[in-house]
């Protein structure tokens, strides 16, 4: 039995497409189509039932895989161990970001890590789902880890791990009838157009579950997946925005925008490191979580 052959396996089996797995694995789909047919001829069964339109796992395949994950879990651990013995981390680490992480300097500290780790390949992706969906892909394990922002607990079968909290604050334009007052009720908010991350981002959670409690109806007009972007729709006039702070540095003060602390909500936006709890983490990625709480921590 080929581990590349259970890798391809797992890339179809999470992704229910020849297509996208071999475009994950860097391969051509053919490689993939023969070395899933060759496992399945090795274990003489049908690991994936396919048809014109689509693919989808078999009663033998679902079985099969979580042992696919323990094999390449352990062959992971045994070149983890000899990577060692030769005096060097070797592997390759997948990390899920936001699309706007201004507490942390990630790029500076992926950069440290490779520094002291340079033979360990790094990728780095977001998703357009938001942190939501980064913690889906880590308990899938798509990412061994993410940068997140997810309010309210742990998701299934993942660990978070508090990293910063930034205070939210109001952005509206400068001729708001609000922009002159020293701070608003939320309470005050429900009658104004929103500009918000789409469900599934943090910045979102944290105004919705504000919202719901103090039972505060709000209108949300316009979804940006950057948040970095939304101070632009606020001056043109298209609605107004709550933003952690990292979000409105350089322009509170500014002739366009005004800046309001919001009363009577728990407006906390919370970072976090997300890490599978159902597994344990190779030693390459295991030395980029200790950096982090090294840094971070």
């Amino acid at each position: 039995m080929e581990l590349r052959h259970l890798e391809y396996f797992i890339a179809v089996a999470e992704e229910l497409s020849f297509t996208a797995a071999a475009e994950r694995m860097y391969v051509v789909q053919s490689a993939v189509s023969a070395g899933v047919k060759a496992l399945e001829r090795e274990l003489e069964a049908t690991l994936l039932d396919r048809t014109s339109r689509r693919v989808d796992l078999s009663a033998a395949g679902a079985a099969f895989l979580p042992h696919a994950y323990a094999t390449l879990d352990a062959a992971r651990g045994a070149r983890d161990a000899l990577a060692q013995v030769q005096g060097g981390l070797r592997g390759t680490v997948r990390v899920g970001t936001m699309t706007s992480v201004g507490i942390i300097d990630v790029p500076s500290l992926l950069g440290d890590y490779h520094r002291r780790h340079p033979n360990v390949l790094l990728q780095l992706s977001a998703v357009p789902s938001g942190s939501q969906g980064l913690a889906e892909a880590v308990a899938a394990r798509r990412l061994d880890l993410a940068f997140v922002s997810i309010p309210g607990g742990n998701p299934p079968r993942v660990t978070l791990t508090d990293l910063a909290l930034e205070p939210m604050d109001l952005i509206v334009p400068a001729d708001h009838p609000l922009a002159q007052a020293p701070a608003v009720a939320i309470t005050d908010l429900a009658d104004y157009n929103f500009i918000d991350s789409p469900v599934g981002y943090g910045n979102r959670a944290v105004a919705d579950r504000a919202f719901a409690v103090t039972g505060t109806p709000r209108r949300v007009t316009i979804e940006v997946t950057d948040i970095a972007t939304a101070p632009a729709y606020v001056r043109n006039g298209l609605g107004i925005a709550l933003l952690p702070r990292f979000a409105l540095h350089g322009i509170n003060g500014t002739q366009d925008v005004a800046v309001l602390p919001v009363t009577g909500a728990d407006l906390l936006w919370p970072m976090s490191l997300a890490t599978p709890s159902d597994r344990t983490l190779g030693a390459a990625a295991s030395a980029l979580v200790e950096l982090i709480h090294d840094r971070l921590t």
